[in-house]
């Protein structure tokens, strides 16, 4: 992705370098291990979140707060992530222009080391990147990057990165306008299968949204870029995590969609770059 020199947003709060000494999360053990992958590019509902967020929380030890000094490649990082969450700005305010959805209110964006305060609860870097409704904000430890090439098999790359930010943005969108809530309510009349179809719905429009923003920011993409995204996509479809961790598969416990559904989304998104075509919920529940 071609994005050095360009406009960097100014929502973004960069907190890392200030993190905890000791053991966070269990360190690191079978809980913060289960938050992964339950909640891999999830977020878009608090009540969702929270449970998981404190149970991992309680595991933790209180610690002292240690400052350091960002590393270049770090200062390199947060400028990236600068301008990614610029271009979703960007094109985010032109299309709820162009569709008469009123203003678009810009997120702001934390990224964090090992542990943070939302308006959600605290959170680990256990809990992966993830979208608080409660203050509007994105959460991102960028180490968890690494983990996803290393541990699921994403091929890896800026633009990976940069899918997850713009899935990040997508929940928010379905919380401004008002998708978030109506799922919530829905899910409140239904059983535990119908809430997590709801649930899936939501997170491959998040894909959809992802993939409409990448359609309007061609002009900065490079080869390779979408395959990137796509391999993100796949690695974390609840199929492909299951399998990994028990060797089967039960699509009533899906809560995310499987790879192909989250590749197939995001590729209508981008083919199209039309909101319009984002209507996951008839798509799966009718």
């Amino acid at each position: 992705m071609k994005w050095k020199g360009r406009r960097q947003s100014g929502n973004l709060e960069d907190q890392r370098g200030m993190g905890t000494k000791g053991k966070v999360a269990a360190g690191g053990g079978v809980i913060a291990v289960v938050v992964i992958l339950l909640q891999l590019f999830g977020g878009e509902t608090g009540q969702q979140l929270a449970p998981i967020i404190d149970q991992v929380s309680k595991s933790s030890s209180t610690q002292q707060v240690t400052e350091r000094e960002l590393t270049s490649e770090e200062v390199e990082m947060g400028e990236f992530m600068a301008t990614v969450l610029a271009d979703t700005e960007d094109v985010w305010n032109t299309i709820f222009t162009e569709n008469n959805l009123g203003n678009y209110k810009e997120p702001k964006m934390v990224l964090f080391t090992d542990a943070v305060n939302t308006a959600c609860g605290s959170a680990t870097s256990a809990s992966g990147p993830f979208y608080c409704p409660g203050d509007q904000k994105l959460y991102m430890d960028l180490a968890f990057f690494d983990e996803l090439k290393t541990r699921f098999g994403a091929q890896g790359g800026d633009f990976a990165i940069a899918y997850v930010t713009a899935h990040e943005v997508g929940h928010h969108i379905q919380t401004i306008l008002g998708t978030s809530n109506k799922v919530r309510q829905l899910q409140s009349q239904t059983n535990q299968t119908g809430a997590n179809k709801l649930s899936v719905a939501q997170e491959l429009q998040a894909d959809f949204y992802a993939g409409v923003w990448a359609h309007h920011n061609k002009e900065y993409l490079q080869a390779g870029d979408i395959e990137e995204a796509l391999s993100a996509a796949n690695a974390v479809g609840d199929d492909a995590i299951q399998k990994r961790m028990s060797g089967s598969v039960n699509s009533d416990s899906f809560t995310h969609g499987t790879s192909e559904q989250r590749m197939e989304w995001f590729m209508k998104g981008y083919n199209t770059g039309d909101i319009r075509n984002g209507d996951t919920f008839s798509a799966l529940l009718n």
